[in-house]
């Protein structure tokens, strides 16, 4: 591994002056983890930091993780291992589609061995059977779960909110559920976390973060504190489900973006800025609250959203 890499550390959060959080009596604000890295950025960093540290301590030179075709996680994971110095083999669920799409694309460009698992097969993924059949195969790797969902992915995501006694509540787009999880163990008593679910029927989050938190909370990379756990899902908001888009999402990531100059993605990040503008306009939020919106990057995940809008291929 490249031991002299300094990785960049994120911007302080900036206030967007919005007339719709004024007139709801808000004081809004964002941290833009997008602006970090070019390529290794946005929650993806927090998640995989760990886990390379890990790679590092048991002098393991071969990450191996899985994905989609237009994960966000394959992509930050084949710049990190690029980055480091580290081999990297993505295992991709469905079968290979020619020519590459640009995630794919960019993930064999930085070095990452591309193998394609069947859909049946890659639900069982976490299983032993198919971890072992993997060792079997690929020697020794460093295993990172779907989305750096692990106890190493929550202690990164620990560190994403500095300063976090000036906000009230913090919100995100969630997938796993990782960030949520590592964002609340960081808080303070009396600060909440909303997530916003951007897969449909998003309410089954709530027993996987609340695995997640009794996970970490028994293990030992968890320091005994003053800590908050207070934590909800909104799941209204997924505009169809997960890589889905609507009308009215595309209309409002346009209208933003012209505003605020301030880009979003489809899959995660429109969707919960749509749903915290819809929320104030609604009263949800109590006057002088201050509200922290978290961008966790992923917008190299617009190309292939844009490509199926425009029939493009």
């Amino acid at each position: 591994m490249n031991e002299n890499l300094v990785f960049p550390v994120h911007n302080p959060p900036q206030k967007i002056n919005s007339q719709i959080a004024l007139y709801a009596g808000i004081e809004l604000y964002i941290l833009r983890l997008d602006l970090m890295h070019p390529s290794v950025n946005g929650n993806k960093w927090f998640k995989l930091k760990y886990n390379l540290l890990e790679a590092q301590e048991k002098q393991i030179n071969t990450l191996l993780t899985f994905g989609g075709a237009y994960s966000n996680h394959i992509f930050a994971t084949a710049a990190a291992g690029n980055l480091f110095g580290l081999k990297t083999i993505g295992i991709i669920r469905g079968e290979e589609i020619l020519p590459l799409n640009p995630t794919l694309s960019f993930a064999q460009q930085q070095g990452m061995e591309l193998v394609y698992l069947d859909r049946k097969t890659y639900q069982q993924k976490n299983t032993k059977a198919v971890e072992e059949e993997l060792r079997q195969r690929f020697g020794e790797i460093f295993l990172i779960p779907e989305g750096g969902c692990n106890l190493n992915g929550i202690r990164g995501c620990t560190e994403i909110i500095p300063n976090t006694e000036q906000f009230d509540t913090i919100c995100l787009a969630c997938g796993t559920g990782t960030t949520l999880a590592g964002i609340t163990l960081s808080l303070k008593r009396e600060q909440r976390v909303i997530g916003f679910p951007v897969l449909k029927n998003g309410d089954f989050l709530r027993l996987e973060i609340e695995n997640l938190l009794k996970s970490y909370l028994a293990s030992n990379r968890y320091i005994p504190g003053d800590k908050s756990l207070f934590w909800e899902l909104i799941c209204d908001y997924h505009c169809g489900g997960y890589a889905k888009v609507n009308d009215e999402l595309c209309s409002f990531k346009q209208q933003f973006e012209e505003t605020y100059n301030i880009p979003l993605d489809y899959v995660y990040t429109a969707k919960m800025f749509y749903g915290v503008m819809d929320l104030l306009q609604k009263g949800y939020f109590s006057k002088g609250h201050k509200l922290l919106l978290v961008h966790t990057g992923g917008l190299q995940g617009n190309y292939g959203i844009e490509q199926r809008l425009t029939g493009n291929n």
